[in-house]
């Protein structure tokens, strides 16, 4: 595998009581981000006893500064609405202040509108809505939107892409608990298996597989979920999961989300 290559830790890593930490670059609205979802999620649900994780936006960056400038305008409550292709991953910074799942819980929902295209996820009032909806805390999230706090992470995590050379995203790399080791950069997207065998390489021992909820507790954990996440999670192959999915929704379990190139489950 040509993509794989040595890291130093990063100067500031984060606090964890498990052996690896994964730093998971992506662009939130990349489709390339929206494939490498399931491969996360399954290597959470059978390994997380493992590893801790976070989320590095690596979104194209253009004229930050005045998007900062036109923000203050929608901050201040003003009757107006801005839309940038940068907003979002502010957004998602924005709402990672209020805590982790919160943050993935708003990234997880705007990824959503995105693949179903029915909302403009790079309109200022859209990203507000979608806030409401995942129950974060209204006024902290409109002040923190446009915030120096919340450019400052987006650029922050920007700093961090540069420092670490990824040049490709979706990329993970793998830190384990020793500071001095060097990490494990993996660009681009490869089969659930590589990860697996790169986690067990870190480790240095036997992993322990947890065993996978069912999908009725699998949407109780995520919500909503494509046909192919079902399938990569269960390996199973997309019309065994399509057929699982609508016997769910037969059963009012769940219900379907479509448009003409995209379907998603959610819980009833």
């Amino acid at each position: 595998m040509n993509n794989i290559q040595l890291l130093t830790q990063p100067s500031a890593p984060s606090i964890t009581t498990k052996p690896v930490e994964l730093y998971i670059f992506i662009d939130p609205l990349c489709p390339k981000a929206f494939a490498m979802k399931p491969i996360i999620r399954k290597l959470q649900l059978e390994y997380e006893h493992y590893f801790t994780w976070r989320y590095v936006l690596s979104t194209e960056l253009s004229s930050l500064n005045s998007l900062s400038n036109r923000m203050k305008g929608c901050s201040s409550g003003a009757q107006v609405d801005i839309t940038h292709p940068v907003l979002p991953s502010i957004a998602i910074k924005a709402a990672e202040l209020q805590g982790k799942r919160a943050g993935s819980r708003y990234l997880t929902k705007v990824q959503h509108y995105a693949a179903l295209k029915t909302k403009d996820v790079n309109s200022h009032a859209n990203l507000l809505q979608i806030a409401e909806e995942v129950g974060l805390d209204m006024k902290e999230f409109s002040l923190d939107f446009g915030s120096k706090e919340a450019a400052r992470a987006f650029q922050c995590d920007l700093y961090i892409t540069r420092e670490m050379d990824v040049d490709e995203v979706p990329s993970i790399v793998f830190f384990n608990e020793c500071i001095e080791d060097e990490g494990l950069k993996v660009s681009g997207s490869y089969s659930y298996e590589v990860y697996e065998h790169i986690l067990h390489e870190m480790i240095g021992e036997t992993l322990v597989r947890q065993p996978l909820p069912t999908i009725e507790q699998l949407f109780t954990r995520y919500e909503i979920l494509a046909t192919a996440e079902i399938a990569e999670i269960y390996s199973i192959d997309t019309q065994v999961a399509e057929r699982e999915l609508k016997k769910r929704m037969l059963q009012q379990k769940i219900d379907r989300i479509t448009n003409e190139s995209t379907t998603l489950w959610r819980l009833k």
